[in-house]
């Protein structure tokens, strides 16, 4: 009875044929903008991640407050933003590559702003073009929740690949929410042997902040650069996407 008061109704079958209209309509182009901002969806899911080989490169990148500090003629932002821009085209097309970001926002609270941690381009093949744009409309607010940006990166940025996962996480200071690094990886190898982090460890002055960003490193067999200059923080770069340039054919001719 009520199905055939549904079909009978006259009101309900023009707001049925309305729905079905806007469905019709819009319902492209919201899956179109979805795929172009990079929102996940069922779809987005659907490759078996783990069949495929190579290495996954998750760069970690600090947008806090003081790196709106000037160095050398320019924030360090900037040095940053710069120093990106020139290392992405080097890396070859097939890498897979992400970018998960920390400080970008202020929270009401403490605790949110300690939780300002964001994962701005899933890590995906050929991926240099998105992870710009994606920088691009971030600014520094912040503070340093370095250790709950690893955290959230291993425990769901990786999810679903197999083999080496490369972390290349970038501070101009040292941890002021969590937990040390250095702490949370010395207990992260004793389950994980899967994951290295390459700390750059920009402007940093203080002394117990570089042992602890030093000791993320090494104790995941990472690479460590403490870089003073924008030509340093751009060799720290260079370095630890080393394995993961294009490599380019050359002719010499005698």
């Amino acid at each position: 009875m009520i199905f055939d008061y549904f079909c009978n109704n006259r009101t309900m079958k023009k707001l049925l044929l309305i729905f079905s209209i806007f469905t019709v309509i819009f319902g492209g182009e919201l899956a179109g903008r979805a795929a172009q901002y990079g929102v996940y969806s069922p779809k987005n899911y659907s490759q078996n991640f783990e069949s495929e080989a190579g290495e996954r490169i998750l760069f970690i990148l600090d947008f806090s407050n003081s790196m709106t500090e000037t160095l050398d003629g320019a924030t360090k932002v900037e040095h940053m933003l710069k120093t990106m821009k020139e290392i992405l085209p080097k890396i070859n097309p097939n890498a897979w590559v992400g970018l998960r970001v920390y400080g970008h926002r202020m929270g009401l609270t403490p605790v949110e702003a300690c939780r300002a941690s964001t994962l701005i381009s899933p890590i995906m093949r050929n991926n240099g073009e998105h992870v710009n744009f994606a920088l691009s409309k971030t600014k520094p607010r912040g503070m340093t929740p370095i250790t709950y940006s690893l955290k959230q990166a291993i425990k769901y940025d990786f999810m679903g690949f197999r083999g080496k996962k490369h972390i290349i996480l970038l501070t101009d200071g040292g941890e002021n929410c969590d937990e040390s690094p250095c702490t949370f990886v010395m207990n992260l190898i004793k389950v994980r042997r899967d994951v290295s982090i390459d700390v750059i460890a920009f402007n940093v002055d203080n002394a117990e902040d570089l042992e602890q960003l030093r000791c993320t490193a090494l104790v995941t067999s990472g690479k460590f650069y403490n870089a003073r200059t924008a030509a340093e923080l751009l060799n720290g770069f260079n370095n630890s996407i080393e394995g993961a340039k294009s490599v380019e054919a050359k002719i010499i001719t005698h």
